[in-house]
């Protein structure tokens, strides 16, 4: 029973750390553009012509 002083505590910790690591990344924009860097893989740079 006293595992759970320090379970209960580390588990709301890591959580909040989480959500706090979710909360920056939408405040930052991370999300903005998912297929343009997906996508980006696809093209070659070394092709001439290509902007």
């Amino acid at each position: 029973m006293n595992v759970l002083l320090i379970l209960i505590p580390a588990a709301l910790l890591l959580g909040g750390v989480g959500l706090a690591a979710f909360l920056w990344s939408l405040s930052t924009n991370q999300y903005e553009d998912l297929d343009g860097e997906a996508e980006r893989i696809l093209f070659d740079d070394d092709q001439p012509g290509r902007g």
